[in-house]
């Protein structure tokens, strides 16, 4: 009889998207939460030409880079394109998406089958925890540029660059 644990297994690989402009603690609990699921974690900065961000793409992926290096098995990139062409040119089966409330399912929902009939990927959706579940990085950016304390809501770098990037505004 063969002992099939010391085989190689494919790793499992998913992606997690979005902005992240800036990342919050709600992006920061779902990629967490995704890194103890599977073996390596793709956050991907989608470049949307047509926003304009407060942060620099490039500063968006240091962030990332800082505020995930605890966690080991993340990779963070941009892409520019459909999510599933991203999935396909590095064979990611999995995208994995937070959801905050009701409204968020209805939509991604739409892009879950969307996503699966043009390329087969398949979506999980993780429950936010209940902590998060009103936040949003827009929210952020605009209780941090009228003042507010927002830093329960990013981590702590996040909070210094935030900081830095209003005073400069």
């Amino acid at each position: 009889m063969t002992d099939r644990r010391n085989e190689e297994r494919p790793l499992r690989r998913a992606v997690c998207p979005g902005s992240f402009d800036p990342i919050t603690c709600g992006h920061l609990d779902i990629i967490g939460r995704a890194s103890k699921l599977y073996d390596t974690v793709h956050v991907v900065v989608m470049i949307n030409n047509s926003k304009k961000g407060l942060f620099s793409l490039e500063e968006r992926i240091a962030l990332i880079e800082e505020v995930t290096a605890e966690f080991g098995n993340v990779v963070v990139e941009s892409f520019h394109g459909l999510l599933v062409d991203y999935c396909k040119e590095r064979d990611i089966p999995a995208i994995v998406k937070g959801l905050r409330a009701v409204s968020d399912f209805d939509y991604e929902l739409q892009m879950a089958q969307m996503n699966n009939g043009l390329s087969g990927v398949e979506t999980l959706f993780i429950p936010t925890n209940p902590t998060y579940s009103f936040l949003s990085s827009s929210l952020v950016k605009e209780v941090a540029a009228w003042g507010g304390d927002v830093s329960h809501l990013v981590p702590a770098p996040v909070l210094r660059e935030l900081r830095g990037k209003l005073m400069r505004d």
